[in-house]
């Protein structure tokens, strides 16, 4: 199935028990929502509702539409004034009071309540409560389902039959056309029979069923001069009405000419339109995001006491797998229901003597879960300090095969739609256990799982590109991974920018969940549960206006 990154959605807010601010009437309310840009520490407004007259309570019709993005972090503020009078400068307006959320945490519950804080933090008295609800807008949600055969197409070759394959492109708003889908080729016949596939109404045709389309049958040749077979225009409402129909391939050049009937037929024996299940229909039914951390202590990363060691802990900056913790975890903290987080370690000389490549980091196996991403980082800090007096060792080799393996496991338990594993792993060296580590990714593609590994340091990681099957599909013992589930992004491609690197890095090594995430459960026929009604943990419960 073709996924969208990206997904358009739609915010509705309310307010209730807002807090007076005229003295002979109610409060005269509108809210404003600003929203921080990637990679930018000011806030700028982005949306305002109308400003509703006389009342505590109230319900804004005009909502806010933005463009949600998986890996990126994205804080709103929602600010409520009290209308004083018709100026668009919000300081002649009294505030009442303001909030802030990242949008993920509204969309993994679809609807939160929360308590309005005044700017001055010493008054005590409550200003009220804002409710926001969120939907996917259901335009972007249909995808279509085509499947297309070709019958009596002409012959393109003297001594054997044409190797047919099928374009479509959508005509665009300049009058010109963009190539949407290509179909396989099919060899020496003139009936071919092309597979079934789907693909979004956005993509096809942006959701627009009169929006005209072009049909392009071409004949195959292996020098990349296609040669063409016939074309013909139409749009998605008329294959919809009239399927299974059928098409004339026409080529222009032969339409004057007496005695010609066209090129052959296409045919269209199935096109059904039927919403696609997104990524934030999973999430908003209750599916739950797991994060592992995996974290390199082999030799190679340097002594901890040295300022060069990669594992320097410093007191005014954070080194480079601090770096990356605080990025990913902080985007994956706000899916993760209770926050606890496993963290794994690998290539360390445990107290005692033991080397290890799968133990954890906070040295307690009986409880080995860390209190969100500030907690990852405080175990990853206190091992750091065995290392540094001599109690723990930074050994080696660089083995990965051990925390997939472990991640896997519990993967394997949760099948059925309700839970998704994360596993990152930040190493500095090069993979030393190679055969057994694509093993384990092959065995793992099944699974409810995907691995993000993050190169920090100077290392020449060009193998490592081999476990990121996005071209090619990882192999091992003539075994093929099911889906690409790995993503590898070395560290030092976002030094030296304008934009914060852990920003970067954040948005780059997650890009790829969502579309992970979605062939999992299409190609084990999971459909999303309903939505769900829980509300985020700490946040007041909602409770229905007037209530």
């Amino acid at each position: 199935m073709m996924t969208l990154p990206t997904s358009e959605v739609e915010l509705f807010i309310s307010c209730r028990e807002l807090i007076v601010k005229d003295v002979l009437s109610k409060s005269d309310p509108m809210c404003v929502t600003s929203i921080r840009q990637f990679g930018e520490d000011k806030w700028i407004e982005y949306h305002r509702t109308e400003c509703l007259e006389n009342t505590k309570d109230p319900h804004f019709a005009k909502s806010l539409q933005m463009t949600y993005r998986f890996e990126e972090q994205q804080p709103l503020r929602f600010e409520i004034y009290d209308c004083d009078s018709s100026s668009t400068f919000l300081g002649d307006h009294d505030f009442i009071g303001s909030v802030t959320c990242q949008l993920a945490q509204i969309i993994s519950l679809g609807k939160i309540e929360m308590k309005l804080e005044p700017r001055d933090k010493s008054v005590t008295t409550n200003p009220g409560f804002i409710q926001i609800s969120v939907e996917e807008l259901p335009s972007i949600k249909d995808e279509v389902t085509l499947k297309i055969r070709g019958a009596d197409l002409d012959k393109k070759n003297w001594f054997w039959k044409s190797d047919p394959f099928l374009e479509i492109y959508k005509a665009t708003e300049n009058a010109g056309y963009l190539l949407v889908y290509r179909s396989e080729t099919i060899k020496n016949t003139l009936d071919p029979d092309w597979l079934e596939f789907s693909i979004p109404a956005r993509k096809l045709c942006n959701g627009d069923h009169f929006r005209t389309l072009k049909f392009i049958c071409y004949d195959w040749n292996s020098s990349g001069d296609h040669i063409l077979i016939g074309e013909f225009s139409t749009d998605l409402k008329t294959i919809m009405e009239k399927s299974p129909s059928s098409f004339k391939l026409m080529k222009s050049k032969k339409q004057n000419k007496s005695g010609y009937k066209g090129s052959g037929d296409i045919i269209f024996e199935k096109c059904i339109l039927k919403p696609i299940n997104t990524f934030v229909d999973y999430i908003m039914g209750g599916t739950q995001l797991f994060c592992t951390f995996a974290i390199d202590f082999t030799g190679s990363n340097g002594d901890p006491r040295n300022r060069e060691s990669l594992h320097h802990i410093s007191e005014t900056s954070m080194n480079l797998y601090e770096q990356a913790i605080m990025s990913v975890g902080a985007i994956i903290e706000n899916y993760d229901s209770d926050k606890q987080f496993p963290v794994l370690g690998f290539g360390a000389q445990l107290p005692g003597g033991q080397v290890s490549h799968e133990f954890f980091v906070n040295m307690n196996p009986a409880t080995p879960y860390c209190d969100r991403v500030n907690g990852v980082l405080q175990a990853y800090r206190n091992f750091i300090s065995l290392v540094i007096s001599g109690t723990a060792q930074l050994y080696g080799p660089t083995n990965f095969a051990s925390v997939i393996n472990h991640v896997a496991k519990f993967a394997s338990s949760y099948t059925d739609g309700s839970s998704y594993f994360i596993l990152l792993i930040i190493t500095d060296g090069i993979i030393t256990d190679m055969p057994q580590t694509c093993k384990a990714i092959v065995n793992a593609s099944k699974l409810p799982m995907s691995i993000i590994i993050v190169g920090v340091g100077t290392a020449d990681f060009s193998a490592m590109e081999q476990l990121d099957g996005d071209t090619v599909a990882l192999t091992a013992g003539g075994e093929k991974a099911t889906r690409d589930i790995v993503q590898f992004v070395p560290f030092s491609k976002f030094v030296g920018g304008s934009i914060p690197w852990g920003d970067l890095l954040a948005r780059e090594v997650l890009a790829e969940i969502p579309d992970q995430f979605l062939n999992y459960m299409k190609i084990n026929k999971i459909p999303p549960k309903p939505k769900s009604a829980t509300i985020y943990p700490g946040f007041v419960p909602f409770c229905n206006p007037g209530s």
